[in-house]
């Protein structure tokens, strides 16, 4: 506990030296800081993204599309959030300054997405993949989506910022989150004891957006935390990991906007399936 407790003032006020890790982004506004505008490939589709978890969802399902052979090709631009957020290009696909953000220029008028879960329904619903047309197996999918919409921020924003990102350690909100994020892994271990994708028998969008954050943290890629979270403990929650792991749609789809780590996992900007040549893929 700090020497001198913490007191609310009456007032908040910005401090930005107290932002940690990105603490040169972070900020209490909206808005563009800069005119910048998007670039625009030859595809219809035309993502703008940064292989972050809510990045790769997408990402994902993109690269499922392809490999379906449902999609011919996309356009997938890195923006990094150093501060490419802000520019007013992408301000206006996404007022909320958050990737991933995509422009459909398909139809007659062109149609801006933001928020991954919806980018998520909006393809599955155009290309008639990943998400069944009706009934409760339809709910299934839905529910677990939200779920996951709901419940990463206390993996991300709550664990993963106190237990990698603060500039400094504090017990109570790494115990706080530490057991939010286990409570959630059980909830999914519970699931996948039952079937064998998250949503049920067939795999869907549900998995694409779950899998990029706790399949993720099982697999020992997340916040250096697999073994202060015990996540071995969660077995089927790792062998439903393993197994989204191994399709080459979500090899791919991992790559795509990644801009660190090795190189030969890294493509920073897709245009085409040409783009993984000599990847490790």
């Amino acid at each position: 506990m700090a020497d001198t407790p913490y007191v609310p003032p009456k007032v908040w006020v910005w401090d930005k030296a107290n932002g940690g890790a990105f603490a040169s982004t972070n900020r209490p506004i909206a808005g563009a800081t800069h005119d910048k505008d998007l670039p625009r490939g030859q595809h219809p589709l035309q993502l703008y993204s940064l292989a972050t978890p809510n990045g790769v969802k997408v990402t994902i399902m993109l690269e499922e599309l392809v490999e379906a052979g449902l999609l011919a090709d996309y356009d997938a631009w890195l923006l990094e959030i150093s501060g490419d957020q802000f520019g007013s290009g992408f301000v206006g696909v996404n007022p909320n300054s958050k990737i991933p953000a995509m422009m459909d220029y398909s139809g007659d008028t062109p149609v801006r997405l933001f928020e991954s879960g919806s980018i998520l329904i909006h393809l599955a619903e155009k290309f008639d993949a990943f998400l069944p047309k009706s009934g409760p197996e339809r709910t299934e999918v839905m529910n677990w989506l939200m779920w996951q919409m709901g419940s990463a921020p206390f993996v991300g924003g709550g664990f993963g910022h106190f237990y990698a990102y603060a500039p400094e350690k504090f017990e109570y909100p790494i115990n706080r989150y530490a057991m939010e994020t286990k409570r959630q892994l059980d909830v999914l271990d519970r699931r996948l004891a039952e079937v064998p994708f998250v949503a049920g028998q067939t795999y869907s969008i549900a998995d694409m957006a779950i899998w990029p954050w706790y399949g993720s943290l099982v697999l020992g890629r997340a916040y250096n935390a697999a073994e202060f979270l015990d996540v071995t403990s969660y077995k089927n929650v790792v062998a439903w990991a393993e197994k989204i792991d191994a399709r080459p749609a979500v090899k791919r789809g991992r790559m795509v906007n990644k801009s660190w780590g090795d190189e030969a996992e890294q493509v920073p900007n897709r245009h085409s399936a040409a783009d993984f040549a000599g990847k490790a893929v």
